[in-house]
């Protein structure tokens, strides 16, 4: 049985087989609607998600299976005390796949040394969420026709955003990928993502506090929102909060095929005037989260 609790769970062999899988699924819909007949998926959201949970919810459904499950701990066992452990085995006498959101770093990896049925982590705290990752594998496969040969930009909040070091822990197996880490000195990347992942893998990077220096050189710009909560001084905050913020000025330096992704959710840090613009990719990003998830439930179930 096979669990996915961190993106090095799965093999670049692996996540290339589900990137194959997501692109049939996208051409050939119809062949997958009853896959899943008679299976259910339990998403169990102990804290708040709309596009994971549903986009968990919307995969499963399209594959003709059922979903049972709660979106918030206060509406579980969790609110009396139950721990993760019982609550895992409880569910897996219901369901046959288990994805699971968690506040607490790690309380995935424990609910998949207790559970019956395969667990996929929908996000543990500041730790991990490899399935957006795999969206964004996905959708860099998609635009880009490559996951290699390329420069990539992470912009915003590179020192809490649990997305910017699960992608650049992937891109670390690929060929050839060239990092621009674009944030403010506070929200720089943390010193243990560049010893144990960038300069370990021999990545070659730079650091900078300019998205318009940066911008010019980028295949793809992968964006996150500077968080108010991450300063301890508001002044900082109202001076870098709009150094961050992308528009149609910024992007007249771009690349004409520059790729833009964000995990979303969004504040301002996109301006909503960039949305038309070919180059944006983020709610494309949204939509092969779902196939991608699709491909990942037949995965752990051994459906073929």
């Amino acid at each position: 049985m096979q669990h996915l609790i961190d993106i090095c769970d799965l093999s670049v062999a692996e996540i290339d087989r589900l990137i194959e899988k997501s692109n049939d699924i996208i051409k050939h819909r119809e062949n997958y609607s009853e896959k899943c007949k008679g299976k259910k998926l339990a998403a169990l959201f102990f804290e708040p998600s709309t596009r994971t949970r549903l986009s968990f919810e919307a995969a499963m459904l399209e594959l003709g299976g059922s979903v049972i499950g709660f979106s918030e701990a206060n509406s579980s066992s969790a609110a009396k005390g139950e721990s993760v452990s019982d609550t895992i085995r409880t569910v897996g006498c219901y369901a046959d796949i288990i994805a699971m959101r968690h506040p607490k770093e790690g309380a995935p990896l424990v609910a998949s040394m207790k559970s019956s049925v395969p667990i996929i982590n929908a996000g543990d705290g500041g730790h991990n969420h490899p399935t957006q990752t795999l969206a964004d594998l996905l959708t860099i496969k998609r635009e880009k026709g490559r996951l290699n040969d390329l420069t990539v930009g992470f912009c915003g909040d590179l020192k809490f955003g649990r997305t910017v070091h699960s992608l650049i822990t992937a891109l670390s197996r690929q060929n050839n990928i060239r990092l621009i880490l674009i944030s403010p000195q506070e929200l720089k990347i943390p010193e243990y993502m560049k010893q144990e992942v960038i300069e370990r893998f021999g990545m070659p990077y730079e650091e900078t506090d300019s998205l318009e220096k940066a911008i010019p050189n980028l295949d793809v710009l992968y964006m996150t929102r500077v968080q108010r909560e991450r300063f301890f001084k508001e002044a900082d905050y109202i001076r870098l909060k709009d150094s961050y913020i992308l528009n149609l000025s910024k992007l007249a330096h771009a690349k004409a095929d520059l790729s833009i992704l964000h995990p979303l959710p969004r504040v301002n840090e996109i301006s909503v005037e960039v949305d038309d613009d070919p180059r944006a990719c983020y709610f494309k990003q949204v939509l092969n989260g779902k196939y991608i998830r699709m491909a990942l439930i037949l995965k752990l179930l051994g459906v073929e």
